[in-house]
């Protein structure tokens, strides 16, 4: 008890503005081309009901049946594969209790884009694509949104209506500039406090600063952990334009700064620390890592992650037996 998190986390949440009733119809377009998007997607990579970002949560003993290539091999049945002389796989029953959360950061610098998106939108995106495949295995789906000093917490519920609430409300968060930066940490706990039972957490933010990684670490000790970073170039790399003016979102201070290639590689060299620093991070606290920016591929990065998650499942069993 002594690590408990200060009381300002356990205290009731603070006022939020973020919005209320039935989306605009801009929102709902841009919702119903994001979920065709990613239901096509899905659908021709991972083949129709795939078992999600979570394989393997079942957890009651089903039927047996005849193995099939794929399959995970920890699951044989080794009791009948004997008494037949054929192998056979223990299907397991779906524990569908289990719940899983978003934790979404939308606070002042996820608002920063300077190609194909902002972070913001990107975020957006890469949460319809985790809640949408997340719903397919009937999983209960909360969300904590966070916009800079706010907490604003959606109470899980099954379905892809669900999801299109989820998202509806992201899609219009209240406005953050000048208000302070993402209390990540103060999400994490508020997750931490609602999840009592072993689920799935799937992170998505810029992770600016480290005051996330204790709160983090704390919940990979009873769930399944995904951080997804989101990022601009432009925050790799600077050009050297000469003297710009250069806001912080999250205070709103401003400062001019004349930008030489000196500067620019003083920049870069910074910049890969802190990326290597955050990785080093999310690596420790124990979650799987995603890094998306905003003029790459983000579902690609999803699917990419869901399948290789599929064949360490496969391949971790082969090694234990």
């Amino acid at each position: 008890m002594a690590d408990r998190p200060v009381d300002r986390h356990d205290s009731p949440a603070r006022p939020t503005h973020w919005a209320q009733g039935p989306p605009t119809d801009t929102v709902t377009e841009l919702l119903r081309t994001l979920e065709l998007t990613i239901s096509r997607r899905l659908d021709g990579v991972l083949h129709g009901n795939y078992q999600g970002l979570t394989p393997g949560h079942g957890s009651e003993p089903g039927e047996s049946r005849p193995y099939a290539p794929g399959d995970d091999v920890r699951r044989i049945d080794w009791n009948v594969t004997a008494r037949t002389q054929e192998t056979y796989i223990r299907e397991q029953i779906a524990d569908h209790d289990l719940t899983a959360w978003l934790v979404v950061d939308a606070s002042a610098t996820m608002q920063f884009g300077t190609v194909t998106n902002t972070k913001a939108q990107t975020a957006l995106a890469a949460t319809a694509a985790v809640g949408f495949l997340t719903a397919r295995n009937q999983n209960r789906v909360g969300a904590v949104m966070v916009a800079g000093p706010d907490i604003h917490v959606v109470p899980p519920r099954s379905g892809k209506n669900q999801i299109r609430a989820i998202l509806s409300t992201l899609a219009a968060p209240p406005v953050a500039d000048g208000h302070g930066k993402a209390d990540l940490a103060g999400a994490l706990y508020r997750v931490g406090a609602l999840a009592k039972r072993q689920g799935f957490v799937a992170v998505i933010s810029d992770f600016a600063g480290s005051d996330w990684t204790k709160a983090l670490g704390r919940l990979s000790l009873r769930h399944d952990l995904l951080a997804i970073t989101v990022h601009d170039p432009r925050e790799y790399d600077v050009p050297p334009i000469g003297l710009v003016q250069m806001t912080d979102p999250a205070s709103g201070r401003t400062r001019e700064v004349r930008v030489t290639e000196s500067v620019q590689r003083k920049f870069i060299t910074i910049a890969a620390e802190r990326r290597t620093t955050r990785l080093d991070e999310l690596g420790r606290t124990g979650a799987d890592t995603i890094e998306l920016t905003t003029d790459g591929d983000w579902l690609g990065s999803v699917v990419a992650h869901v399948q290789r998650r599929r064949t360490q499942a496969v391949r971790g069993g082969v090694l234990t037996r």
